[in-house]
């Protein structure tokens, strides 16, 4: 199964600086459709009026965090097979089960690169 690149991804999370650098390495890897949310909240009325192939959320925000948003996700009968990444700069064991538990797809511990990025959406979504 070949990944469509052209779907669109919404990358989440409340500093612009990580937005940026998301985009960025999300546009090495030859995804160019991405929308972007700086907070939980934001990202789900996005999703709600959208149709994303793909979410990539940040853990920790205010004042909806990306856990509280993966959960409001997978609740949402619309959404919840939405394939959805979660981003930390903790790895936490505990944070790790939770997102499991919530039903995350995938799981990334800060730094990552562009690399790291490519293989955890080909897990997702299926081999390039």
């Amino acid at each position: 199964m070949s990944i469509d690149k052209s779907m669109k991804v919404l990358i989440v999370d409340d500093y612009k600086t990580m937005l940026r650098i998301i985009r960025n390495l999300l546009k090495q890897i030859d995804f160019n459709n991405v929308d972007e949310a700086t907070d939980g909240a934001e990202a789900l009325s996005k999703m709600r009026a959208g149709n994303y192939g793909l979410v990539i959320s940040d853990w920790n925000m205010q004042p909806m965090t990306g856990l509280q948003l993966l959960q409001e996700v997978r609740a949402d009968a619309r959404l919840k097979t939405t394939p959805f990444i979660m981003i930390t700069a903790e790895s936490k064991v505990e944070n790790v089960v939770a997102a499991k538990a919530a039903g995350v797809s995938n799981y990334i511990v800060k730094p990552f690169n562009a690399e790291t990025l490519r293989e955890k959406i080909e897990k997702v979504l299926g081999h390039a």
